[in-house]
């Protein structure tokens, strides 16, 4: 099928309620953006990743790899992998908000029903809600940093923590209520900034630590491959982890595009290069703290904090109270003002949705996920790509594989068209989600027999599986394809283009 509605609004046309738009399905926040009000090229898209990249999270996933044993080298292999892997679904759900101008919660209507688009847009906002306390944590602690910096009577205030959390959680709110441009204005002007202040840090420890030579010869404790193998895997997985939700919500991005092909090249080229180079300095750093400090310091907040000089001390706060408010405004705030906004679009404005964001924010206890590096890591990345993974399978397959890249735009909005489904639900895209989330989790379930006392060929199996949560992402990414794929091929919509 093929007409004007399975076409991006061109230049010229109004962002106003499409014919037949239902009034829980449409706001002017979830519109589709036409042509002429796109404003984002190549430059802004790689002032996206660059900013997305210099943050703390970033900075953690490479120190939690120096943390648990790996080299420098093994360490930037892996970064690298993860992030050229994690490109390709990035790139891939790009593409519809590039083309149409639509959201991640309305792009996901197609393949999970006009209603059941809210199961893939929640999960993705919750998992956002988390990001954005442990980004706020980790800034409200840099906040606290700068005050301390200032007038070092302050460390001796119990509340000084919490008053710094309140005060970094505000300045959030007040960025993204201030609109997207503010947020495109903010990024465009820090980028180029935060990576040079990086760069100092990175000079800090390559002079404390007398050169790169001593900072990068500390050993691997792992060392058979049979050792570095499996946590090789664990961490590839929290890598590709790390973006695996805003390779769901790229789209609420994209949209802004001018053209395809600035997205595609601003992402392409500044992703891997940007992630790698922040993600080195994390290592070097780390790497320097075992010789500076006798201990390997994943934390920047205490890096920072132990550089001695108050000035300096100040500095680096101020570069990571700003870089951790790029970061989680763009990637943290946006995507789930939108997904809220997606559940009751005539009464949840994309402000209220991003107010709702932030209170959860509030609510996530950041500072459990943030104890130790295994938390981190296994606990959080990697608990919960085994929810997102299967997401992505069901997105990709549907828009490239079943629908060849085409959607009805119009009925994205509405009740009773192409994308109603059972109800609103497309039941084989929920089926094809639990059954990759069922797949990725099965480790967990089998991992009490592997403990003596059950036959060995039972625990020889939970073993297994418990070792295959390592690849959560890629199990469920690649059972809820296949499974949605196999059930839709028996599905021809008799409207579907």
């Amino acid at each position: 099928m093929s007409s004007d509605a399975d076409q991006p609004l061109q230049k010229g046309e109004n962002v106003s309620s499409p014919a037949g738009a239902h009034g829980r399905l449409w706001n002017k926040d979830l519109a589709a953006v036409p042509m002429d009000r796109r404003t984002w090229g190549t430059y802004n898209y790689a002032a996206l990743w660059t900013t997305l990249s210099v943050n703390v999270a970033t900075y953690l996933v490479a120190s939690s790899m120096i943390a648990a044993g790996m080299s420098w080298k093994q360490a930037i292999f892996t970064i690298l992998v993860g992030h050229l892997i994690v490109l390709v679904p990035i790139l891939l759900n790009a593409h519809a908000g590039a083309k149409f101008g639509i959201p991640f919660p309305v792009y996901a209507r197609a393949s999970f029903g006009v209603l059941g688009s809210n199961i893939p847009a929640l999960l993705r906002g919750l998992v956002a809600c988390g990001w954005f306390g442990i980004q706020s944590w980790i800034g409200g602690q840099a906040v606290n940093g700068m005050i301390v910096a200032l007038f070092p009577s302050w460390q001796d205030v119990p509340a000084g923590p919490m008053l710094g959390f309140l005060a970094f959680w505000s300045l959030n709110l007040f960025v993204v209520l201030r609109g997207i441009e503010t947020i495109r204005f903010l990024q465009g002007v820090s980028a180029p900034i935060l990576m040079v202040i990086s760069l100092a840090l990175l000079g800090w420890a390559h002079v404390k630590a007398g050169g790169f030579g001593p900072m990068l010869s500390i050993p691997s404790k792992f060392q058979t491959f049979g050792e570095f193998f499996p946590f090789f895997a664990l961490a590839l997985t929290g890598v590709v982890a790390h973006w695996a939700a805003i390779a769901l919500n790229i789209s609420d991005f994209t949209r802004y595009a001018k053209s395809q092909r600035q997205q595609f090249v601003g992402q392409m080229v500044s992703l891997p290069i940007t992630m790698t180079v922040y993600s080195f300095i994390g290592i070097a750093v780390t790497s320097a703290t075992i010789i500076i400090f006798g201990e390997a310091i994943w934390d920047p907040v205490i890096v920072i904090s132990r550089l001695g000089h108050p000035v300096a001390v100040f500095v680096a706060s101020g570069a990571l109270i700003l870089a951790t408010l790029n970061v989680n405004v763009t990637a943290n705030v946006v995507s789930p003002a939108n997904d809220f906004s997606n559940l009751w679009p005539s009464r949840i404005s994309f402000k209220r949705g991003a107010i709702i964001a932030c209170v959860l924010g509030l609510a996530i206890q950041p500072w459990k996920l943030l104890a130790t590096y295994g938390n981190f890591l296994k606990g959080w990345l990697v608990g919960y790509s085994s929810v997102l993974g299967p997401i992505a399978g069901v997105l990709i397959a549907d828009y490239f594989v079943i629908r060849k890249t085409n959607l009805v735009l119009n009925d994205l909005y509405k009740r009773g068209g192409v994308y109603e489904y059972t109800r609103g639900v497309n039941v084989r895209a929920v089926i094809a989600f639990v059954s990759g989330v069922a797949a990725a989790l099965s480790g967990l379930a089998f991992r009490p027999f592997a403990a003596e006392g059950y036959s060995p060929a039972l625990r020889a199996l939970a073993s297994f599986l418990y070792g295959a949560f390592n690849y959560a992402w890629f199990v469920g990414f690649g059972v809820s394809f296949i499974v949605y794929l196999v059930l839709m091929r028996s599905r021809r919509p008799t409207a579907a283009p």
